[in-house]
Formats: C-alpha cells, structure tokens, sequence
C-alpha cells in the first residue's frame, strides 16, 4: 500500500486549494481514508474522513462547510478540495487510511489506528 500526496503551495487567505493523494496497492472504495494535518509545533489531527463502499464523509468542526473529501476510483485518487482557507489552515497535510473494515464513526479521527500514511504536502496559508 502506497499513499502519495501532492498539490501543497501557499495561497492568500479567503483562497482554495486542492490537495490530491494517489492510492496504489488497494481499491480505492475498499478502504476508509482520511486527510489528517500537522502545524508547526502541534499534534498531528483529523481533518475529513472518507468511508469506504458508499463513501459517506465526516468532517472535524474547523472545516466543515471549507473542506470536501472526495474520491475518484478510476484515477485512483482522494481529493481534499479546501475553501476560505486560513491562516490556521497552515500545515503539512497527510493522507492516511485505516485497516479494511475500519469506519469513520468508529476510527476518525485516531490517528494511532492508522495503517499507512502518506509522505505529506505543505500548504501555506499568508499574504
């Protein structure tokens, strides 16, 4: 299983960005997949979810209505589209997915259940 993220880059606050993390090694509905992001001096946190099968989504407070999870399985990719970024938006971002059969409901956002993560992609959020 292997996660590569790209798309990172510094945008001007108010601005969008989309983030996209190439999956190989699995199909790509098979798996519950998530973005998880990482400021300067901060703990790694959950940012949206993804379900496998039907693909139903969560998101953590601080994004929801800015941020959407989607895939595209015959691109094999997830996309994070972002909206309205912040400069709190600021961090490395990571792609991740979860042991097959794991959920959103029951494993988003812990970050220790993880089974592979990506390399990363940074995205700066200021004029």
């Amino acid at each position: 299983v292997q996660l590569v993220e790209s798309g990172g880059d510094l945008v001007k606050p108010g601005g969008s960005l989309r983030l996209s993390c190439v999956v190989n090694g699995f199909r790509l509905d098979s798996r519950t997949i998530a973005w998880f992001r990482q400021a300067p001096g901060k703990e790694r946190e959950g940012v949206s979810c993804l379900n496998s099968g039907y693909g139903s989504t969560r998101h953590v407070d601080s994004v929801k209505g800015r941020f959407t999870i989607t895939r595209f399985s015959a691109e094999k990719t997830v996309y994070l589209q972002m909206s309205k970024l912040k400069p709190d938006d600021t961090a490395v971002y990571y792609c991740a997915v979860y042991p097959g059969g794991k959920t959103c409901d029951d494993s988003f956002p812990r970050r220790e259940l993880v089974e592979v993560w990506g390399q990363g992609t940074r995205v700066t959020v200021s004029w």
